[in-house]
């Protein structure tokens, strides 16, 4: 690939970064340098970024982390107390904390820092007022909203560990979240409103025998409750004032789930260490600085939510939220009006944008930078991205929720490549492995323990045999699975090859799933793609299957089909045959808008 930078820092931008004055700090002449000072000098970088971000600790830490009992288990702030929502309140009181705009009104409005804080504390007394107690479980069933961004506090504040569950989770997958984590009363609202139509809440939450339920009447209809929920007004409770309740270190403030597509996901805990780790992501390489407003369309069940949160406040930036679909100019208005300066995608958002031109009449030069996750992206589609907002960098960031943040990412003080991550994360590293458990440019991404954010422990399964189990030993350290493929450019650079459970050996190659769609979703009418090998019921070679959603075109089926087998061959390897081609309206996603290969696999396997 073309390794020529779409973007350049100027000498002011760098020199006015975070990252820059860190180095200052610490005495690093250069980038790479101080990398190599954050991972060799871990407990200086940690306690460093600590003072910076302003963390604010009740009783302060014996030591910054204790491996005693190994590297999978390791002790951040050991003997510490803290609640990290203190944290959150750093900024002066009439500071902007949430911009929002609701997608059916016109104006924006705001929440200051002080303002946000009373909600919070009326909340956390709402629930002792419940009769809920310090380690009782909450979850939250709604979109990102200021009420979604409070309750989630206000949770954390109380010492009430949070169960996050995204809105668009049918009442089957709701179902199974709240049996693992077994909370006490769960938040809603009893509608969705989503471009005019109304999509239920309340009753998914029902059908999924959902606990005491307390429910926000999003469009003042008269509300039909079950006995024993309340609606939102008579919950809140009108005291403005709360003690925050203090906790150790590692005390669970919240249970997310993997994108798991088979069998129950993975409930994976986050502590009250783990938002320092995405504060500090925030902070280094997306440039979040005081007063900045951050943008990132998501929801508390996908770990972004909680990431924007805390990367946000405890940066003392304003969260920004738009309450509709980020798909068409009424989003790409609200990022002008907002005056948004950190605007993070899916490369899915930006593939629709492109197609329907809708954000080009805008001026979105309020923008300092992008970042893009959740899925590999397209360079063409990065560099549009770029040029909307007058030629601004994309943070490249991919990680993962058991790390609260990134391993791999871009900075603003380093030339930017579209589509390409430019340095491991501050304070982290990985090796690449291939096939042979050798350390080579392309192959397996294993994390060097030990990072600050790095899960500890499961709700629901064996930590150690996820992670660990079977893993092999670098430089006298045990390595963490992760399960992304990477490979290193020659100019040090990463490029994302997908994962390597969607790997796949056809005529005795191994390719990814994302370099087979990546050459299909070139072709004009398809909009999307997902590859899987799937192996003959009586055994033998795999044999490549692609799902496809159609744009609109005159072609018929079959040839569409031909097009695609020929174009695959010339532009792959000839020796790629494509077994079955189907078309689809909707390709089945996670709530972190990852394509679930496995369920088509599934589907194929039933089917034929």
């Amino acid at each position: 690939m073309e390794l020529k930078p779409t973007w350049q820092p100027s000498k002011k931008i760098i020199e006015q970064s975070n990252i820059y004055k860190m180095m200052q700090q610490v005495g690093s002449d250069t980038y790479q340098n101080f990398w190599k000072w954050s991972i060799s000098h871990k407990e200086d970088f940690w306690e460093a970024t600590i003072k910076n971000l302003g963390i604010q600790l009740q009783k302060k830490y014996g030591e910054i982390v204790n491996t005693k009992k190994g590297v999978e288990n390791a002790q951040w702030l050991k003997n510490a107390t803290l609640n990290i929502v203190d944290s959150c309140f750093q900024n002066n009181e009439d500071a902007t904390a949430i911009v929002f705009q609701k997608e059916e009104e016109e104006t924006l409005q705001t929440i200051s820092q002080k303002e946000l804080l009373f909600l919070v504390n009326r909340i956390a007394n709402g629930l002792v007022n419940l009769g809920l107690k310090k380690g009782d479980k909450i979850a939250i069933d709604l979109p990102m909203t200021v009420e979604a961004v409070a309750i989630y506090l206000a949770g954390i504040k109380a010492g009430m560990p949070i169960v996050t569950i995204a809105d668009s989770f049918t009442p089957n997958e709701i179902a199974v979240r709240l049996t693992i984590t077994q909370p006490k009363v769960l938040f809603t609202q009893n509608v969705l409103q989503r471009a005019g139509k109304k999509l239920p809440l309340y009753q998914k939450v029902i059908e999924a025998n959902a606990p005491k339920t307390v429910v926000i009447n999003e469009n003042s209809e008269e509300l039909f409750l079950r006995k024993n929920d309340l609606n939102w007004d008579n919950f809140l409770s009108s005291k403005a004032t709360f003690k925050t309740v203090l906790q150790q270190p590692d005390d669970i403030i919240t249970i997310l789930f993997s994108s798991g597509t088979t069998g129950a996901p993975k409930a994976i805990p986050w502590t009250h260490t783990t938002p320092i780790k995405s504060a500090s992501d925030g902070y280094y390489h997306h440039n979040i600085q005081k007063n900045d407003v951050v943008c990132w369309p998501t929801n508390l069940g996908w770990m972004m939510g909680p990431w924007l949160v805390f990367a946000s406040l405890i940066n003392k930036a304003t969260i920004a939220l738009y309450y509709g679909a980020p798909s068409n100019n009424n989003f790409g208005k609200f990022i002008q009006k907002a005056n948004v300066t950190m605007l993070g995608v899916i490369p899915s958002f930006v593939k629709t944008w492109k197609q329907n031109k809708c954000m080009e009449s805008l001026d979105w030069s309020s923008i300092k930078c992008f970042s893009s996750t959740g899925e590999v992206s397209n360079p063409t589609e990065m560099q549009y991205l770029m040029k909307l907002a007058g030629n601004k960098p994309v943070i490249e960031y991919c990680g993962g929720t058991e790390i609260g943040g990134g391993y791999v990412t871009s900075t603003v003080v380093q030339p930017n490549i579209a589509s390409t991550f430019s340095t491991q994360a501050l304070g982290g590293a990985f090796v690449l492995l291939n096939g042979s458990g050798k350390e080579s440019t392309q192959g397996e991404v294993f994390l060097i323990p030990p990072i600050m954010g790095l899960s500890t422990t499961l709700l629901n399964k064996n930590h150690f045999n996820e992670y660990y189990k079977n893993t092999p030993v670098f430089n006298n350290i045990l390595l963490r699975r992760h399960g992304d493929e990477l490979m290193q450019l020659k100019n040090g650079y990463y490029k994302a090859m997908g994962r390597i459970d969607d790997a796949m050996n056809l005529g005795g190659i191994k390719i990814s799933s994302v370099q087979i769609e990546a050459v299909l979703n070139q072709l004009d009418f398809i909009k999307e793609t997902a590859a899987i090998a799937v192996a003959p019921k009586n055994g033998g070679p795999s044999q490549l299957v692609v799902y496809y959603v159609e744009n609109e075109t005159t072609l018929t089926d079959s040839e569409e089909f031909e097009i695609a087998k020929n174009y695959l061959k010339k532009q792959l390897n000839p020796l790629f045959k494509l077994e079955g081609f189907i078309k689809i309206n909707l390709l089945p996603r996670t709530a972190s808008n990852k394509v679930m290969r496995r369920k088509l696999r599934d589907m194929y396997m039933s089917e034929n």
